[in-house]
């Protein structure tokens, strides 16, 4: 086993197989930044020109780009608060708080040393482990995976800040998303009104970059300031800061690191779960994490970084070993193998094993390649933020557009986009976390077969199976821990006073919305009562549980007294106001003057759309980008016309030329079918 991982260091080392491991990190890395993008549309634009590569070039260019897609993905979650991709959701939580305080660069250097180590724990985690994790993956079964998914679930519900109830409502309403479209056992059709774009469900990336990347770049329009005024986001020392941060708290990126590692080589388990189970972890292990974690403490970047890094090396595993694909991306890296005639299983672990340790030292140089291109133009990086933001708005919103675009390639992800996108900052204003959301639609479907199956098939006796029982007593824990603190707490910040804690009539716009969520819960509940038992589980079940969640929300929005209310000092809980916050992040703005910009901001976004259905998505894209640029950010004609050209042309070419994105049919096409017929301008 030794030789042959000589051997294949030998391999990868090879000057001109090394080359197409640095291009697919330079790829990786670039794909990472832009939000919508990842390693699945990369993959999928890389894999035709592996088709005359030999197998362990093709392999090694592939993740050479997939191992480092979460390292770059970062950049936007630490600057924008925007998740490049779903890996990175948890990093938003501290890493965009240290960037508004000024520490952008320690948290970049924290973030991309957790994520070399992780990912080279990842890959040792790829070497040695195979035949060990092999018995114990195969001994899942569907009850596991299932109670997995409501272990993240949990997790992310009590990761929302001083509001878990709001977490998991919102849980609740992304699984209640998810059950859109014709659910696969019974052929039902859901929520889905006769579109048949709902017939398969909505898809992640819209309603993804709808939760963050809208509402966060309607904060930088309105607020018209970068998130770290005056800051040295690009100082080496500070970097070194974050380096010597990750370095103190080594174990934390070990345990990061295997959990990433474990979870990953789990079938159904994902990125998306992942970074969140790694940080509730460290929530739960570090001293002092409850009062400084979601407020800019870089223990949470690095739990976070770490293990989404290290989840590729397990990732691989089960890829290699099994023949079956963890994640979507893996999915098409499995492609690539059956393409190039190499046949995952045994022989993987036996006849080809060059194979498999020409992967394992593919993974640790992509990711010592990424972290230190990274570290090296983190100055160039981080001056992103010091771009204006009239400017840097309407270039990162044009992305976003396209980006969403690639959920399905239909015109209803630009619609479930605009949708997402004003709930996204409706929740932000009303303090709901977005996350859980989020987290829901992405689980939703493996949710849903998971607990048909195991009903199906073990009945009511899969509660008791070892594993679940363990599971689902640790997630009990973990969701009835904080919300008992906070009552307890209330109790004895209630004893200090005389006054009653309930009241009456306390009715303004956060409980006008919390009552519009209980709503929502029952509305589907009733709806879904009639349906067969495969198409009503998990509405009802959902349903239930979102009621009793969002009804006690609106019972302590209306009903009990908010803590400051009741008394003060370390012993009281916090609250979240559940008035409409327009103030907590435009303080330096009057009330008129933020409804203003937010209604203009919001407008532009309409005013794309409705150009995008008239004159095609790209030449709205330019009509946007120019319109904003002049009239909103008031730049001159010649910076305009600097910017708004070459950025549109990169577009052009990347998604028109190269991509061949079918655009959504527009209006003025049919107006004048002759534009249909030009080849270099069929845009319509």
């Amino acid at each position: 086993m030794l030789e042959m991982a000589f051997s294949a260091a030998a391999i990868v080392f090879d000057p001109a197989r090394l080359s197409f491991v640095a291009l697919g990190v330079l790829i990786g890395l670039s794909l990472g930044v832009i939000p919508g993008l990842g390693g699945l549309v990369g993959l999928s634009l890389l894999l035709p020109f592996t088709f005359n590569m030999d197998p362990l070039t093709a392999l090694a260019f592939l993740v050479g780009l997939q191992a480092v897609v979460v390292t770059s993905d970062t950049i936007p979650a630490v600057l924008f608060g925007v998740p490049g991709t779903v890996g990175s959701a948890a990093t938003i939580l501290d890493g965009h708080p240290m960037a508004k305080q000024g520490l952008a660069a320690r948290a970049f250097g924290a973030a991309f040393s957790a994520s070399v180590f992780g990912g080279l724990l990842g890959a040792l985690f790829l070497a040695f482990s195979i035949p060990i994790l092999r018995p114990v993956i195969l001994s899942f079964g569907s009850p596991e995976l299932l109670v997995f998914c409501i272990f993240g679930l949990s997790l992310v519900g009590v990761l929302s800040g001083g509001a878990p109830i709001k977490g998991l409502a919102a849980a609740a309403i992304g699984l209640m998303v998810a059950t859109i479209g014709e659910e696969p056992n019974t052929a039902r059709e859901r929520w889905t009104f006769g579109s048949l774009y709902l017939l398969d469900g909505i898809p992640i990336v819209p309603v993804a970059l709808g939760l963050f990347a809208i509402p966060e770049i309607a904060d930088m329009a309105i607020a018209r300031r970068s998130f770290a005024p005056g800051a040295d986001l690009g100082n080496r020392w500070e970097q070194l800061k974050g380096v010597k941060d990750t370095l103190s708290k080594f174990f934390l990126v070990i345990r990061g690191s295997g959990i990433g590692a474990v979870l990953g080589a789990v079938p159904g388990i994902g990125a998306s779960v992942i970074d969140w189970i790694a940080y509730g972890h460290a929530l739960r292990t570090e001293k002092g994490a409850s009062e400084s974690f979601g407020k800019g403490d870089v223990r949470g970047v690095i739990a976070s970084e770490s293990s989404n890094n290290a989840k590729e090396g397990g990732a691989l595993v089960s890829t290699i070993a099994f023949g079956v694909p963890a994640t979507a991306s893996m999915a098409l890296l499995l492609g690539a193998f059956l393409i190039h005639g190499l046949v995952p299983g045994p022989d993987m672990l036996t006849t080809r094993l060059d194979v498999t340790y020409t992967l394992v030292w593919t993974v640790a140089i992509a990711n010592i390649l990424g972290s230190g291109i990274c570290f090296m133009f983190a100055n160039h990086l981080a001056a992103i933020a010091r771009i204006k933001v009239g400017i840097l708005a309407p270039v990162v919103l044009s992305i976003t557009f396209i980006g969403a675009f690639q959920g399905s390639r239909q015109w209803g992800d630009l619609i479930a986009l605009a949708i997402f996108g004003l709930l996204g900052w409706v929740m932000k204003r009303f303090g709901w976390p977005r996350p859980p959301l989020l987290l829901g639609l992405v689980l939703g479907g493996l949710v849903e077969r998971y607990m048909f199956i195991s009903i199906q098939r073990y009945g009511s006796d899969w509660l008791i199976r070892p594993i679940v029982l363990v599971m689902l007593a640790i997630t009990l824990y973990g969701v009835l821990r904080p919300l008992l603190k906070a009552f307890f707490a209330r109790r004895k910040a209630a004893k200090r006073v005389t006054s009653p804690r309930f009241q009456s009539g306390h009715l303004d716009s956060g409980t006008f919305f919390n009552g519009l969520v209980f709503l929502f819960f029952g509305v589907c509940f009733l709806a879904s009562r009639g349906w067969e038992f495969g198409a009503r589980l998990v509405p009802q079940v959902v349903s239930f549980v979102g009621l009793a969640f969002s009804g006690w929300q609106f019972f302590a929005s209306a009903f009990i007294r908010p803590s400051h209310e009741i008394g003060s000092g370390p012993g009281a809980p916090t609250h979240n106001s559940p008035q409409l916050d327009l103030k907590s992040d435009f303080g330096h703005l009057s009330r008129s003057e933020i409804v203003e910009r937010s209604v203009r901001y919001f407008s532009w976004c309409l005013f794309c759309l409705v150009m995008m259905r008239v004159v095609g998505l790209l030449p709205a894209i330019f009509l946007f980008l120019f319109g904003y640029l002049r009239f909103e950010a008031r730049e001159s004609w010649t910076k305009t016309w600097a910017i708004a050209l070459p950025v549109w042309l990169v577009c052009y070419v990347l998604f028109h030329q190269i991509l061949h994105v079918p655009w959504p049919a527009a209006l003025i096409g049919g107006w004048f079918p002759r534009l249909r017929e030009i080849a270099w301008m069929n845009l319509f």
